[in-house]
Formats: structure tokens, sequence, C-alpha cells
């Protein structure tokens, strides 16, 4: 160390303030340091894996003011739990790690800071460890208190650092090596400046979350590990959603805010890719695939592949359970850690997640009223398991005096709920017993087998008697569980009951449309509507390849525009409203030219009638011209007039409450230079779509009765 120590005796005997040379080095400040010492105020941290690289992020400040509370609670840090992040990730203080509490995740590592050195590339500062932190801000106190300076520190990793003064103090890396070629500290690369106190580092602190959620939204991905063109997870993707959202209540909502009417929405992301992947079907297709081409074969198996699973009922079934099971899991872990939670739940798909939420709704039974706790839940599956004896059952049914006649016919209760009309009738029981027996067993297998139903009953639609697809056959009344009669080619599975009802459901960019054409469905009847959830909305991008409406299948006689959703900033965009303009302009003057001309037409070829007669002519032909200008322009400007008039002269039935489904975004003025270079970039664009999340936010508060601060238009 006689290179550092001869470098320290060059910088003592030397002007205290830097050379030249140095300042381009040391990021100078004016040195106005009073000589009082004030304690250092710490910040909390924690390290995250970004692009295999550590990173470390600073806690909101309440997180970060209710750890250090509770690490200055002079009680034993282990066992503390601290939940950060609006209740979505624990501390456990003692371990300093932060685990997630709805999903999987790896545990991130979490440190109390108040010393940083700025990073190599990122130029990112990064914190010292709690220990070292403790040494330097001992080492400046004495610095501070006996004005001596040029202190000099080794880390516990052999780096120098040395602090000169107040505003200036330097890390230098470790030297390489012997010290026979007289290297110095300064030759052994740009030293990294060093830092006191989070408020002396360029890093951003957001302030915390509203501890009151309204309400609860599940958020369903689609096909892939991989949720938009970054390449990032569903948790990620709903991250950026949820910020939106916390953004646009500032704004949007400051007066519900500023009276505490409103606190905020809280997006929970549910994964199915993952324990789909994990039954071993990976396995399976790494041996029948190709050699050649090995990345795009590997991406189509991780995404493409999940369209076709749902399509196949062993894969499918495995997708209903697993996005059911996890909402409900969900919702009750919700629960448990928000017990004064009185707000509502919605559902939001994207792509093939949308297309999962329809069919889970469509096959969800309102027949038990309302279930909004986990020991209803309990009922139904000890109620399911089906304990009691034939005795007992009969005795339910008041029908004890048969007993005797199935115990000498050997029928047990599995038996007898296998039996027909015709097998009772011969055993001798009457036709009223027979009925009462039967439409027991039958409510009973109803209630078990939350399995789906007829898509065609479902949704009501009417099949040209002609083309009805062949349905199983079946020997007698009952229906089997294994011979769905599906009519439209879905797959046969068993749709698992969600423990709640959802208030709204949102699709984005949903293929929902053409896979119930696909499926041979033609009409949706206008009357139909979920039975567990009152409200729909289509929403996409005009450019999404994947997005299909829903409201042609409702009112298949009429033809009209979506409704166009308002720009976050209020009206349309400018190329959007230039564009119309434009439009509009040039029909007005192709009316009003051929209005002229089929007037002096007129004129030039009318033969002489009376003077009155000549008045009501001409009045005609230009109340005639008027509506041809009006049917013209009416064409010219559909698609921006039916986003006004429509919501008063179309109804497209029951789905969505008698509202309109489909919501088209605005595209912006860069991609309508090309549609087809944005289609990809357009499918992925909800996550961060202000526009869309400020749609989903007026919805769900409009069901409280709480509205935007300026309606958009």
């Amino acid at each position: 160390m006689s290179s550092v120590e001869s470098h320290q005796e060059q910088l003592s005997q030397s002007d205290p303030s830097p050379s030249p040379n140095s300042c381009s080095s040391f990021e100078l400040i004016d040195m106005d340091a009073g000589s009082l010492y004030e304690p250092v105020s710490p910040h909390w941290f924690y390290c995250k894996i970004i692009d295999s690289k550590e990173t470390w992020i600073p806690f909101n400040s309440e997180d970060s003011q209710q750890l250090e509370e509770a690490y200055d609670s002079g009680k034993d840090c282990n066992g503390t739990v601290v939940p950060t992040d609006g209740g979505r990730y624990d501390v456990h203080l003692g371990e300093r790690m932060r685990y997630a509490v709805y999903w999987d995740e790896q545990a991130s590592e979490v440190r109390r800071c108040t010393w940083f050195y700025k990073g190599d590339k990122d130029n990112k500062y990064v914190p010292y460890s709690e220990s070292f932190s403790q040494v330097l801000e001992e080492t400046y106190m004495l610095a501070v208190t006996l004005d001596e300076w040029k202190k000099k520190l080794e880390s516990p990793n052999r780096e120098i650092i040395i602090l000169h003064n107040p505003k200036l103090m330097v890390h230098y890396q470790p030297i390489a090596g012997s010290d026979e070629w007289g290297s110095t500290p300064t030759e052994q690369g740009r030293p990294r400046t060093v830092k006191r106190g989070v408020e002396n580092i360029s890093v951003v602190i957001h302030s915390g979350e509203p501890l009151q959620i309204d309400h609860l939204v599940f958020v369903v991905h689609g096909i892939g590990p991989a949720c938009d063109l970054r390449f990032r997870s569903i948790v990620q993707c709903v991250n950026d959603f949820r910020s939106v959202s916390l953004n646009l209540l500032q704004t949007h909502f400051k007066k519900a805010q500023e009276n505490q009417q409103i606190g905020r929405v809280e997006f929970l992301p549910v994964n199915w890719h993952s324990p789909l992947h994990s039954t071993g079907v990976d396995i399976d297709l790494q041996r029948i695939t190709l050699p050649s081409i090995n990345r795009l074969r590997h991406f189509t198996n991780d995404t493409i592949l999940d369209v076709f699973f749902y399509n196949s009922p062993t894969f499918c079934q495995t997708i209903v359970d697993t996005v059911a099971s996890e909402m409900n899991r969900l919702y009750t872990l919700f629960l448990q850690r928000n017990p004064n939670f009185k707000g509502g739940v919605s559902i939001a798909g994207h792509s093939l997640g949308s297309l999962i939420l329809f069919d889970i709704l469509t096959n969800q039974k309102d027949s038990l009223g309302d279930i909004n706790s986990e020991k209803d839940l309990l009922n139904i599956v000890v109620d399911h398991e089906d304990m009691a004896t034939l005795e007992e059952e009969l005795k339910k049914l008041q029908l004890s005096e048969f007993i005797n006649i199935f115990e000498k016919e050997k029928v047990d209760k599995e038996a007898l709920a296998l039996c027909t009309d015709k097998d009772l009738q011969e055993m001798g029981i009457p036709l009223g017993p027979r009925k009462k027996i039967l439409n027991y067993f039958k409510s009973r297998r109803d209630l078990q087998d939350v399995s789906q139903p007829s898509i065609q009953s479902a949704l009501g639609m009417n099949f040209p008697r002609e083309s009805e697809p062949p349905t199983c056959s079946r020997t007698d009344d009952t229906r089997k569980a294994e011979y769905l009669d599906v009519s439209i080619g879905q797959v046969s599975v068993k749709y698992p009951r969600l423990i709640y009802k959802p208030e709204i459901f949102f699709a984005f960019g949903s293929p929902i449309g053409m896979f119930l054409t696909v499926r041979g469905l033609k009409r949706i009847d206008p009357n139909y509507k979920f039975p567990t959830c009152k409200g729909f909305f289509n929403i996409y991008h005009p450019f999404d390849p994947v997005a299909y409406r829903i409201e042609p299948m409702v009112v298949p006689g009429l033809e009209f525009e979506p409704m166009l959703i308002p720009h976050h900033k209020g009206r349309k965009r400018m190329h959007l409203e230039l564009r119309e303009g434009l439009t509009r302009m040039s029909m007005d003057l192709k009316n009003n030219l051929l209005g002229s001309l089929r007037m002096a037409w007129k004129s030039f070829t009318r033969a002489p009638y009376p003077a009155l007669q000549v008045a009501e002519t001409t009045e005609e032909v230009e109340v005639e011209a008027e509506s041809s200008s009006e049917k013209a322009s009416d064409g010219s400007t559909e698609a921006s007039a039916a986003q006004d008039e429509a919501p008063v002269s179309i109804s497209v039935g029951l789905l969505n409450g008698g509202r309109r489904i489909d919501y088209v975004l605005q595209e912006k003025p860069i991609e309508s230079f090309n549609e087809y270079l944005f289609a990809l970039q357009s499918h992925l664009c909800y996550w961060e779509s202000e526009d869309t999340v400020l749609l989903v936010l007026k919805e769900i508060y409009q069901t409280q009765g709480i509205f935007l601060d300026q309606p958009l238009q």
C-alpha cells in the first residue's frame, strides 16, 4: 500500500483545492459545508436483477419511513414483517429480504442505505453495505467535528475511500498486481464518486400509494410467457398498468381524491402459462421438434402452441382450472390481507386470456346466490363430496318407505343416480316418487359437474336446421359427463366456479369473436348476458391483427362503427381530426357542386309554369338537394358521427347491460403511416396505454357513482 500512502502525502502537501486536471474526475461542488455534524438520513433500497445486472431501487417514501420506524422500534427485527408496495410485497426485516405475496418471484435483498458510490458503466449509484456505511459515517463525523480531512479507509474488498472534504469524497478501485511498477490509485482508472445521503444522488423516489383500495381487478395474460415487445412477464406489464392508473387518478379524479372519496384500484396478475408448461409437455414437444431453426421452433412451442393447447380437452381443462383456481386463491389471500375491503371485483384478459375468461364466465351458474366468503366455498366442496348415505338421501326426499325396495334390488346411491324412469318403474316405484328422485339427482349432477353447457343454448344462438351439427347419441335420458353435448365443436371440460361475481369484464386485443365464429356460432342472442357478470367491454387497437369485434354478432343486420375511445387529454388526436376535416370538406365541395349543376340543369329544361308552381318546384328542388347532401355527408362522416350518435340510436343487447361493447383506440400519428409496421406493437400496446387505463378506471368508478373531473369528448 506504499503507493496509496505516497499519493496521500502528495495530497496533504499540495493545495487543498484539487488541480484543474482533477476537476474532471471528482464532480466538484463549492465547499460551503458547515462545521456542525448532522446525522445522515437513511433510505431503504431493494436489489433487483435487471438484464443480468444488480440494480438498487429505492422504496417509495412511505414504505421507507415504515421500514425505518420498524428498525428504530427497539424490538428484535427477527420475525418483523413490513408490507410494502401497496401490500404486494413483504419485507422480512431481520433477514433483510423482500418477498412477493401474490405471485412467485425470486426474493430480493433489502438494505438500509446511507452511503453510495457511482457504478462503472450505468453511472447509477450503488449503496455500500450497512456495516461499512456505519464505518464511513463514523469517520465522517470525526472529520467534521475535528475539522481534520483527507481521511483514508479501506473497504472489506480492499478498495480505498478517501474523504478529502465534505463535498469531495472518492472511491478508488483495488490495486491490481504488486507495487513494483510504482502505480498509484489515480493510475487505476477514473475514481468513483462517493455520496452521503440519498438526497445527494440522482434517483427518483416516488410517493406512496393510497392505502384505501376501492376495487380489485385480476388480469389474465395471453399466449407465451412474455407480454410485450421487451419480453417482460405479466407481473411487470401489470405493474406498468397499475402505475399508469395511479397517475391518471391524480390528474382525472383529483376532486374525488381531495375529498377522500376514492383511493386506488388494485391490479393483480394471473399467470397460467407456467403451470401449463410445468406438466411435462415441453419435454414431450422437445423430443419431436426438428433441430433446424431452433430458436424459431422454441418460440413456437413456447407461445403459439398455447392456442392449440386451449383447443385440446386435456390441456384446456388444465388452463381453465389454473386460471379459476388462481383467481380464487388471489381473492381469498387478498381478503385475508385486507379485511376492511368492501369494493367490487372485475377481471381483464389480454388476447387468449380474454377468451379463457369469456368461456369461464359463460359457464358460471348463479343458482347458489352470492358467494362472498371462503366458508361458503368450503360448504360447496363438502356438499360435492356427497358423504350422505342412500337412506339419508331418501329421508331428505321423504321417501324412506322405498328403502326396502332398493335394498332388495341391491341398488345403492351411485346405482340409483344412474337409474332411468323406466328402471324405477320396473322396480315398482310410483310416478310421483320417480319424478322426485330423478329431479333430485339431476340437480345434484348439475351442481357437482359445473361443466360446459351447450353454447348454443347459453348464448341463445339459432342454427339453421340443416346446418345443425350432429350430437352425441345416448341410450337413456341421463346426461353423462363424458359425453357432453357441446353442439358447436368446443372441447368438453368442467368449468370451475368463481367464488365472487365480477362486475365488469375487460377484453384487450381479444379474438373472442373469431373463436365463436370458428366454433360455429352465427349470432349472439341480444337477450343473452353473463350469469354472474354485468359488464363487458371489448377494447382493441385498430391495427391489432388478433382483435375482432363482438357487436356485429349481436346485431348482424346493422353496419356501424365501434365506439371511439377519447384521448386521455381530451378530444381526438390532431391527425384524426385533420383527416376527418379534409374528408368532410371535400364531400361538402362535391355535394355543393353536384347540387348547383342539378339545379342549373332542371332550370334549363324546365317548362314554363305559373309563378306559384315555379316557387313550389324550386323549394322542392332545394329540399331534394339538401336531403341528398345529408345522405352523402352521412356516408362520408360515418366513422366520426357514429361515435357520437351510436350510444343513443344503437342497441346491442344485454351483454354489457344495454350499452355498447366494442371500443377502439385512436392510433398515434406515427402508426398511421404504415399499419403493417405497427401491427405487432398494436397487439401489445395496452399495458402502457393511458386511454385504455382511463376507460377502465372510468367504468369502474361509475359503478360507485364517481365520475371524471371533466368528461372527455
